[in-house]
Parts: C-alpha cells; sequence; structure tokens
C-alpha cells in the first residue's frame, strides 16, 4: 500500500530544500552581477581617461 502521508511529507522537505538552494543561488548571482557591475564601471571610468590596456592583454568581455 502506498502511503501518501509519507510521499507528502518527503515531497515538502525536497520543496523546502529547493527552495534553499534556489535562494542560496540567487544571492551568489546578484553578489557576482554587483562585482561584474563595479568592474564595469572601473573600466569605462579608466578608458574614458585614456587609459588603455596593451593589444596583447584585451580580453573579450563575456556574453550577457
Amino acid at each position: 500500500m502506498i502511503d501518501h502521508e509519507k510521499h507528502l511529507r518527503d515531497l515538502l522537505q525536497n520543496q523546502r530544500s529547493l527552495s534553499t538552494e534556489i535562494q542560496e543561488l540567487t544571492n551568489l548571482l546578484n553578489a557576482r552581477r554587483d562585482q561584474f557591475n563595479k568592474q564595469q564601471g572601473i573600466i569605462e571610468y579608466l578608458t574614458a581617461n585614456g587609459i588603455r590596456p596593451e593589444e596583447n592583454e584585451i580580453v573579450e568581455e563575456p556574453q550577457q
């Protein structure tokens, strides 16, 4: 016989675990996005003030 109550408890526990994991990943993504935007701002500031990397140091920007 299928124990529906146990199955429901297991599903709810798994759902809570997934929710926690999603929140952690969202926090990490937001932190990385903030870090990227800060670096982008610094790059724009430096290039606007005439600072240029040597040709062999240029790295392509990642796709967003």
